[in-house]
């Protein structure tokens, strides 16, 4: 079964590095990625993620000093049809330090994992190989839908 498939019905908690491979046009995660935001963009499935993410990928933007790349960033995560970028709350807050107090997940992820049960999503996308077991919550890696020749 292909990624769109196997992240099944419902919204889809969506780690930082989805949105950079989109915006970015990563050509290994590109084709995997991109139907996942037409389907966003065609409103057949919500895309989910903490405003974390609006931290995460402006960084290297406003370091480089590319204005224009910070812009579509804040673009996407704030004006797209089919996206949503979760303010944190305090109890998320709490949630999430009890979160990285049980498992040692970094910070980041701790929020974006807290965010993503508290909206109802079953599935979290990412890259990241280190994140904890979360009950409750599939974590998906995107590199697993690469083919064998692609990942070396």
């Amino acid at each position: 079964m292909g990624l769109i498939a196997d992240l099944g019905q419902g919204a889809v908690a969506i780690d930082t590095a989805i949105f950079i491979y989109f915006i970015e046009e990563h050509p290994q995660f590109l084709p995997l990625v991109l139907p996942l935001f037409e389907q966003a963009d065609r409103g057949k499935t919500e895309l989910v993620t903490s405003a974390v993410t609006l931290l995460e990928v402006l960084v290297v933007p406003y370091r480089a000093g590319d204005v224009q790349l910070a812009e579509r960033y804040e673009l996407l995560l704030t004006r797209s049809r089919g996206i949503r970028m979760v303010d944190i709350t305090r109890e998320q807050l709490r949630a999430a330090a009890q979160l990285r107090a049980a498992t040692g997940v970094k910070t980041p992820d701790a929020v974006q994992l807290v965010c993503a049960i508290g909206t109802g999503c079953k599935v979290f996308l990412t890259n990241d190989r280190e994140l904890p077991p979360i009950p409750g919550l599939r974590v998906i890696q995107l590199s697993s839908y690469l083919d064998s020749n692609e990942r070396r």
